[in-house]
């Protein structure tokens, strides 16, 4: 039998990327998709290209049956929406940022409301896969981990892990195409706006910054803090992200490598690209890959790291099916 599998937040653009690979998945049946602005709607007179004859419904789930709901909502709405009873009946993946931080000022920080579910916050496994696999194995509650904090912190996992950098030294830079901001009307993402422009945004103050920093604490078992600065790039879809710290030790790349490999050798989607083969957005695109490489700079005694991935696949969509995959036990790369 095939789970039956739900979407709210089916017409943005990681809903419509959840659609193309649930539809397509050997073990899902796609029974509902929610959207507060297009009920009634045919899904099809939204995204023509789909061959998916459902109709948007509200967001009232009390009479239909799920095995696993995926949301992609805006922040702040699945905080309040999910509660025991749902997930009495049902296992969710959260594709917001409502259940990533377990720091509650951070919410209020960064996201500028007060989260009313702490217990669920706390009960809520970070839905990283290559990093959480055991734990999201056991998940009734997925927490999926951002774009731009998937790319940098399975980039930096480990050599923080190792403690083979500076600690104090991280500098991400990192850049997106314009999807990383949703579907929603934006003067800011008008293709006039964008077109021909190059721009940093978010200085010092990105909502994936304490994130990045929580998860990479946690490897390093001590507070981290890193410089994080985001920049919109005039293309539809993809992450690449510069990352610089200094190294703590003297290694050469042979030995750096078989440190990325120990971590990295048997994850399905994590590619350790060849040496001076760097990470580009268009060999990752419409995948579940993240390309990865580094290189060590013996002037400054820098390491420089590269990571590349689709935002909307690897950075949303394609790590919640692969975290669904994960829960049901089914093989990770499953329809992906």
């Amino acid at each position: 039998m095939k789970l039956k599998v739900g979407i709210l937040g089916a017409s943005g653009y990681v809903g419509n990327e959840l659609v193309k690979i649930l539809s397509k998945h050997p073990k899902t049946k796609l029974t509902y998709i929610g959207s507060k602005n297009n009920i009634g709607q045919s899904y099809n007179a939204l995204y023509p290209h789909s061959n998916l004859a459902l109709e948007f419904s509200s967001e009232d789930l009390s009479k239909i049956q799920l095995d696993v709901l995926f949301m992609a909502t805006p922040h702040e709405f699945s905080a309040s929406f999910i509660n025991e009873d749902l997930l009495e009946r049902m296992k969710i993946i959260d594709l917001s940022a409502d259940f990533r931080l377990k720091n509650l000022k951070n919410y209020e920080l960064y996201y500028h409301f007060s989260h009313p579910n702490e217990k669920l916050v706390k009960e809520a496994v970070y839905g990283l896969s290559e990093l959480y696999c055991e734990e999201i194995k056991k998940a009734r509650l997925v927490a999926n981990a951002g774009c731009y904090t998937t790319c940098s912190i399975l980039s930096l996992y480990p050599v923080v892990k190792e403690k083979v950098i500076d600690l104090s030294s991280i500098i991400i830079d990192a850049k997106s195409g314009v999807s990383g901001a949703g579907r929603s009307a934006k003067i800011e993402n008008l293709f006039c706006e964008v077109n021909e422009n190059f721009k940093a945004y978010a200085i010092t103050s990105h909502r994936h910054t304490p994130e990045i920093e929580e998860q990479l604490s946690l490897a390093a078992k001590q507070e981290l803090k890193i410089q994080f600065t985001p920049h919109l790039v005039p293309m539809q879809r993809g992450i690449l992200a510069s990352i610089y710290t200094n190294l703590a030790c003297d290694l050469d790349e042979v030995e750096l490598r078989k440190i990325y490999e120990k971590y990295y050798k048997d994850k399905l989607f994590i590619r350790l690209l060849p040496e001076k083969t760097y990470p580009q957005t268009h060999f990752v695109s419409h995948s579940n890959f993240m390309d990865l490489n580094f290189c060590i700079d013996k002037r400054t005694k820098r390491l420089i790291i590269i990571g590349a991935l689709d935002n909307l696949v690897k950075g949303a969509a394609g790590q919640a099916v692969q975290n669904m995959n994960l829960m049901f036990d089914f093989e990770e790369n499953l329809g992906l």
